[in-house]
């Protein structure tokens, strides 16, 4: 995050050159605040044993989803890992229907028997919430591969996290996209922890993970995940690229979480000091909310009721998720296998 990004030419991209208008920057902050108040209200809810299973929170990241959505269009597709809440929001799923299916109800996106990590959404192209690591990746090339098909200039996606550049499955997939030329944006979350394992640790060049593709002929760009700017600019470069033909891209965000891997992560493989270090430098909301103010002339109690209106979102929805009936026993047989 701290460090300069680069380019698959080894150039220093350096930080954003394209300024958000006042829109823009209110936009970017409305979203990234929806998805941190609702993953800190999901934390609690899982503390009161009303969320159970696996819950990853997306906290510190947000400006990698909001800054690729601002880039897309109408159709693209998203698919995503485990750590999934804050991409099914940022494409427009409702959060009380997020919210519900952590809490198992009827009403969740995948009525109640999805959970956490496994809930999707066609009327929003989201297609996932995959808990097993790497295993979305494939599948986005097949979006990406359903689009070249259809001819309909849509792009796909494909986020993973840092440990999942490790997995056979990503590099098939690398070799298979780049033969066929898919419009597929691999974007791989980079939050410097693989589970509890540092990247330095566990990747052979873990600096360079942008490259990972350079084998197959994919250009690749690392980017600066924690400025929502720097984001969206990547993203629309990405977006043109697979449009136009070029096939596939990677985007390696910089990123990072403050949260543990999971709930039952205490994160003990970090100090506190830097955790603290990244909210007071890097965070990305805080980011944009100085910027409201002191480049756009957003008075504090405009950003205040800004976030005001978030909070009662994110109440509403935790309070529809608790009294939303369970799902009824008959849905233990539904949406099994397909019709044919």
């Amino acid at each position: 995050m701290a460090k300069a990004a680069k380019k698959a030419s080894g150039k220093t991209a350096g930080k954003s050159n394209s300024p958000f208008t006042k829109d823009q920057d209110l936009k970017a902050y409305e979203d990234m605040l929806l998805i941190r108040r609702f993953e800190e209200k999901a934390g609690q809810l899982y503390g009161m044993g009303h969320i159970g299973g696996f819950c990853h929170l997306y906290i510190g990241q947000e400006a990698v989803v909001v800054g690729m959505e601002m880039a897309m269009k109408e159709g693209d597709q998203v698919i995503t890992s485990y750590r999934d809440h804050g991409h099914m929001l940022a494409t427009g799923m409702d959060p009380k229907g997020v919210m519900a299916e952590l809490t198992g109800r009827q009403g969740g996106y995948s009525k109640g028997k999805g959970g956490s990590m496994h809930m999707f959404s066609r009327e929003k192209q989201f297609f996932g919430g995959h808990g097993i690591v790497g295993a979305q990746v494939p599948l986005g090339a097949g979006l990406a591969f359903a689009n070249k098909y259809r001819e309909n200039d849509r792009v796909s996606a494909t986020y993973f996290g840092e440990g999942a550049t490790n997995q056979g499955q990503v590099y098939e997939t690398f070799n298979m996209a780049s033969i066929w030329k898919l419009p597929v944006i691999f974007v791989i979350e980079n939050n410097g922890y693989a589970m509890g394992t540092a990247v330095k640790r566990s990747a052979a060049l873990a600096e360079e993970l942008f490259n990972r593709g350079s084998v197959y002929g994919i250009p690749g760009e690392q980017v600066d995940g924690m400025d929502v700017r720097a984001v969206k600019e990547a993203a629309d470069r990405a977006t043109e690229h697979c449009r136009s033909g070029k096939g596939p891209i990677i985007l390696e965000m910089k990123t990072y979480r403050y949260r543990g891997h999971s709930m039952s992560d205490p994160a003990k493989y970090r100090t506190r000091e830097e955790v603290q270090k990244m909210r007071e430098e890097h965070d990305p909301i805080e980011q944009v909310k100085r910027r409201l103010s002191s480049d756009h002339g957003v008075s504090d109690d405009d950003i205040k009721s800004v976030d005001a209106r978030i909070r009662k979102i994110v109440t509403e929805a935790a309070d529809f998720a608790q009294n939303d009936p369970l799902p009824d026993v008959s849905e233990l047989w539904t949406d099994v296998y397909v019709e044919a």
